[in-house]
C-alpha cells in the first residue's frame, strides 16, 4: 500500500471517529453486537453438542484415531 494512500486513509478514519461527531462511539456499540451475537450462537450450537453427545463422539473419535495412528 503506498504510504500517502496510508496516510489519508489513517487521517479519513480519524476524522470520522471525532468525538465532537454525533456517531462517536457507534462503532464500538457495533462491535458490542456482533460480539453478544456471537457469543449468544456458540453457546446455543454447545448447548445443542452436549445434549446431544456430539461432543463425547467428537473426543472419542478422535483419541481411537491418535492410538490407532500411534500403533
Amino acid at each position: 500500500m503506498d504510504l500517502s494512500l496510508f496516510t489519508h486513509w489513517v487521517k479519513l478514519r480519524l476524522a470520522r471517529s471525532s468525538p465532537g461527531r454525533p456517531e462517536h462511539g457507534q462503532a464500538t456499540a457495533e462491535y458490542a453486537l456482533v460480539i453478544i451475537g456471537a457469543v449468544t450462537l456458540a453457546g446455543l450450537l454447545i448447548a445443542w453438542a452436549a445434549s446431544s453427545g456430539s461432543i463425547g463422539r467428537l473426543f472419542d473419535s478422535a483419541i481411537d484415531r491418535v492410538i490407532q495412528l500411534a500403533q
